[in-house]
C-alpha cells in the first residue's frame, strides 16, 4: 500500500492535556501537507483551528473525552458547541458505566441523540475495547449500527490498551455494512497502519504517522 494512500485514512491527532496552539497549528500543517482525512483536536481549539485551516482540512473533535461518564445533556452541549465552532466530525465516548450496569438502552439513546445533533456531519462512537468483554463488544456493535452512527471506534488512547487487529475484525463482522471502523491507540508505524486497514479499518487515529 502506498504511503500516500495510508495518509488519506488518518485522523492526525493531538489530544494531550498540555497541547498548546503551536502543536495544533503544526498538526494542521502536517495533515494538510500529507492529505490526511482530518485533524482530531481538543474542543477548546476547534474554532481557532477551523479559522486557521480555512476549509483545507476537516476538523474532528472529541466529546465526553476520555472517560465518557458525563451525562447525555452535557455531551449534547459539547457537541452542539463544537459543530458551531467548525467541527465536521465528532468522536464521542460512550458511558461505560451504563455498559457495565447493562443499561444498553441508555447507550443507544445517547448515540441517537448525538447523531441527531450531528445531522449530516460524521459521528464516531468510541467504545474503549480494552475495558469490554467479547459479549459487550458484540452488543455494542449492534447498538452502534442500530443507532445510526457513522463509525465505531476502538479506543481513546487514554485507556489501558489501544486498537487490535482482532477487535477491528470483530467490528467488521458484527457491525452493519453501513458502519465504518476507526482504529485508534498504538498505531505508530506504516506496518501497523497497513494491518489495520487490511483488517477492515476505514480510519486510523494516530499522532505519529504524519509527524515531520
Amino acid at each position: 500500500m502506498e504511503l500516500q494512500e495510508i495518509y488519506t485514512h488518518i485522523d492526525h491527532t493531538q489530544l494531550k492535556q498540555t497541547a498548546d496552539w503551536a502543536s495544533i497549528q503544526k498538526l494542521c500543517d502536517e495533515a494538510i501537507e500529507g492529505g490526511a482525512a482530518s485533524v482530531c483536536i481538543p474542543p477548546c481549539y476547534v474554532k481557532q483551528a477551523a479559522d486557521y485551516v480555512e476549509g483545507r482540512m476537516k476538523i474532528c473533535t472529541v466529546i465526553g473525552f476520555p472517560n465518557g461518564y458525563q451525562t447525555t445533556t452535557v455531551k449534547l452541549v459539547e457537541t452542539k458547541e463544537a459543530l458551531a465552532d467548525g467541527a465536521e466530525e465528532i468522536d464521542m465516548v460512550i458511558n461505560l458505566c451504563d455498559v457495565k450496569n447493562g443499561n444498553f438502552a441508555n447507550v443507544a439513546h445517547e448515540i441517537k441523540a448525538l447523531k441527531q445533533a450531528c445531522g449530516n456531519r460524521v459521528l464516531k462512537v468510541i467504545v474503549e475495547t480494552c475495558f469490554l468483554t467479547e459479549e459487550e463488544k458484540v452488543t455494542l456493535c449492534h447498538i452502534v449500527t442500530g443507532a445510526g452512527a457513522d463509525y465505531i471506534k476502538t479506543s481513546t488512547g487514554f485507556g489501558s490498551g489501544g486498537a487490535t487487529i482482532e477487535d477491528v475484525e470483530l467490528f467488521r463482522r458484527e457491525c452493519g455494512a453501513e458502519v465504518k471502523i476507526k482504529a485508534a491507540g498504538g498505531i505508530r508505524s506504516r506496518e501497523d497502519a497497513e494491518k489495520m486497514i487490511e483488517a477492515g479499518a476505514d480510519r486510523l487515529g494516530s499522532s505519529a504517522l504524519l509527524k515531520r
